[in-house]
């Protein structure tokens, strides 16, 4: 499947189909930055919102949706922290153990739809090589973390995207443990 052929709709409409009843839950185009709420007085749903319309931005964000669990999802942006770019070396590693998994959970979510997973440390103002340093560590966890999860299974509702996407996109004879190497991101 040609990523070019992706429609964010789809998207969209599959993965409220199988959320917005069984876990309240529904997937939004947000303008700007990507953020989770929980439902509230003005709004019945608790509400991924990735940004700008980008398929890349909205499997990121259901990712973080599908490793939360239930109090987490209670919480704005699910209580994690946010630091933008620039960050110290030493909050550059926190951020960096927060990401494998549910970079690991995109990378399989892009590979049972057809895309190009592309790891991101979110680091563009650092020092260009701890940068790559960093880049090159980090992807070697999201590469074990994505075998882990193939060999002892997704979080739940990751699994019943992953099954889904896959029908949809007929990718289930092209998806395969050989995808998630490193030399493949």
């Amino acid at each position: 499947m040609n990523s070019l052929l992706l429609k964010i709709e789809d998207l969209i409409g599959l993965f409220n189909r199988l959320f917005q009843e069984s876990e309240n839950t529904i997937l939004v185009a947000g303008d700007d930055e990507p953020i989770y709420l929980p439902a509230d007085d003005q709004h019945p749903h608790h509400r991924v919102i990735f940004a700008h319309g980008f398929y890349e931005s909205a499997l990121h964000e259901i990712s973080h949706w599908c490793i939360a669990g239930k109090e987490r999802r209670q919480l704005v942006d699910f209580g994690y922290w946010y630091e933008p770019d620039g960050r110290s070396a030493e909050r550059q590693r926190e951020f960096e153990q927060v990401e494998v998994k549910p970079q690991a959970v995109e990378w399989l979510l892009s590979e049972a739809c057809g895309r190009k997973f592309h790891v991101s440390t979110d680091n563009l103002d650092g020092d260009p090589a701890e940068v790559q340093a960093g880049l090159q560590r980090f992807s070697e966890n999201v590469v074990q973390q994505a075998q882990t999860y193939l060999s002892q299974g997704l979080p739940p509702r990751a699994e019943v995207l992953k099954q889904a996407l896959l029908d949809y996109y007929q990718r289930h004879h092209q998806f395969s443990a050989e995808l998630f190497e490193l030399e493949r991101l």
